[in-house]
C-alpha cells in the first residue's frame, strides 16, 4: 500500500474505536421494538400505553444529548459504561418500574450517540458523508444482531440477553478508551469558539425539525412493524421483522458510498425520502395486507431510511463543525422518538388497528420531502472549499 493510501485510510482507522461503540449501542437503541410484542400481551397493554415506553426512552435520549458536545470524550465513554452498568440490571417485572430503566438507559445513550456522531462528522471534513455514513453502518450492525440475540436468547429468558449487551458495552468502552484526545476536541480554543452556532435561526429550526421527523419515523416503523406482522399473520416472528427491517437499512448505508459516485448527496436524500413515502402509502392502502407485502414493505421502509440520517447530520456539520452547543439540537431531534412511536400507538388505539396508527410516520415522511429543497439549500449555500484531513 502506497504512503499516500495509507495517510488517506488512517482517519478511518483511528475511528474504529467508535464505530465498535456504535455497534453495541444499536443494540440497546432498538431493543424494544423486537421485545413489544411480549410486553403487550405480559402487561395487557394497549398501544396506546405500550408507546409510552417509547416516550420515556426517547425523553432520556433527549436530556443525554443536550450536554454531550460539551465534553465529547466523557460524553462517549460514560454512555458506554452507564449503558452497561443499566443493562446489568435489566427492566423490572412491572409497566411502571420499566419506565425508570428506560428513561436511564436512553439518557446515556444521547450522550454517547451524540457525540459520536459530532466527532465523526468533523474528522475528516472532505469525506464527511461516508464517514458519518460508515459511523451508521455500524450502529445498523448493532441494531441486527439485537434482534438476532432476542431470538437467540429466548429460551432462557430475557435476562441472559441483557447480560450479553451489558458484556459487548464493556468491551466497547474499554475499546473507547483507545480513541485520539485529538479527535475529541474542537479545533478552537473556548475563546474562539463562538456561542451561538453559526446558522440563521430558519436554518436551524429546519434541522430540528428534519432530525426529530427522521428520528420518530425511524423508531415508529422498528417499534411497530414487528408487532403490525404478528397482528397479520400469527405465525410472523417478530425479531424476524425488526432483523429484516434493520438488515435492510444496513446494506443501504452500506451502498452509500458508491451511489454518491453517481448521484450527490441532495439527490440521493430526496431519492430516498420518495420510496420511503411511496411504500408507507402502499402498506396503508391495502386492507389486508399479506406477508409477503408486510416483508417487502418492512425490506423497502428500512433500505429508504438508510441514507437519511448520515445525510441531514453531514448537512449540518459541514456548516458548524465541533460546536458545543450542538448537543441541543441533537436533544430536540430525541423528541421524535419520544412522540412519533406513542402518536402511532395512540392513532392504533383510537381507531381500533396499526394501519391507521401508521399514518403518522406517513405524515413525517410528506413533512421531510416538503422541507427537503430548503434543507438541502440551506446545507449548500455558501459552502467554503475543504480540503480533506489526514493523519
Amino acid at each position: 500500500m502506497s504512503d499516500a493510501s495509507q495517510q488517506a485510510s488512517a482517519p478511518l482507522r483511528s475511528l474504529n474505536p467508535l464505530f465498535v461503540y456504535f455497534a453495541a449501542s444499536g443494540i440497546v437503541t432498538v431493543m424494544l421494538g423486537p421485545l413489544l410484542p411480549s410486553l403487550i400481551a405480559r402487561w395487557q397493554l394497549q398501544d396506546a400505553q405500550a408507546g409510552t415506553l417509547f416516550t420515556t426512552f426517547f425523553l432520556g435520549q433527549l436530556t443525554g444529548a443536550w450536554f454531550a458536545t460539551r465534553n465529547l470524550r466523557l460524553s462517549v465513554l460514560l454512555g458506554a459504561a452507564l449503558s452497561a452498568a443499566g443493562c446489568i440490571a435489566p427492566p423490572g417485572s412491572s409497566f411502571h418500574t420499566a419506565h425508570f430503566a428506560l428513561f436511564a438507559a436512553g439518557l446515556v445513550l444521547g450522550a454517547g450517540l451524540t457525540a459520536g456522531n459530532v466527532i465523526a462528522g468533523t474528522s475528516n471534513p472532505g469525506r464527511r458523508a461516508q464517514v458519518l455514513a460508515i459511523l451508521n453502518v455500524s450502529w445498523s450492525i448493532g441494531a441486527i444482531a439485537c434482534a438476532a440475540l432476542i431470538r437467540a436468547c429466548a429460551p432462557f429468558g430475557p435476562h441472559i440477553f441483557f447480560l450479553l449487551t451489558a458484556f459487548l458495552l464493556t468491551l466497547a468502552g474499554l475499546y473507547l478508551t483507545t480513541l485520539p484526545t485529538a479527535l475529541t476536541t474542537s479545533t478552537e480554543s473556548p475563546s474562539q469558539q463562538p456561542t451561538r452556532i453559526p446558522l440563521p435561526a430558519l436554518a436551524i429550526a429546519l434541522f430540528a425539525i428534519s432530525m426529530l421527523l427522521y428520528i420518530g419515523n425511524e423508531n415508529a416503523l422498528g417499534g411497530w412493524l414487528p408487532s403490525f406482522a404478528v397482528r397479520n399473520s400469527p405465525a410472523a416472528s417478530a425479531a424476524t421483522i425488526a432483523l429484516l427491517y434493520w438488515l435492510s437499512e444496513l446494506m443501504s448505508r452500506l451502498l452509500m458510498a458508491p451511489l454518491l459516485s453517481f448521484v450527490t448527496e441532495a439527490a440521493l436524500y430526496r431519492l430516498s425520502l420518495c420510496l420511503l413515502l411511496v411504500t408507507q402509502i402502499g402498506l396503508i392502502a391495502t386492507p389486508h395486507p399479506t406477508m409477503a407485502l408486510v416483508f417487502a414493505a418492512t425490506i423497502l421502509n428500512g433500505a429508504a431510511l438508510g441514507p437519511l440520517y448520515p445525510l441531514i447530520v453531514s448537512f449540518l456539520l459541514a456548516r458548524t463543525g465541533q460546536h458545543a452547543r450542538l448537543g441541543r439540537l441533537f436533544a430536540l431531534a430525541s423528541l421524535g422518538g419520544a412522540s412519533l412511536p406513542w402518536l402511532t400507538g395512540a392513532v392504533s388505539t383510537r381507531f381500533g388497528g396499526l394501519r391507521p396508527g401508521l399514518l403518522v410516520p406517513a405524515a413525517a415522511t410528506l413533512l421531510l420531502l416538503l422541507i427537503s429543497p430548503a434543507i438541502v439549500r440551506s446545507s449548500t449555500r455558501n459552502r467554503q472549499p475543504v480540503t480533506p484531513t489526514v493523519s
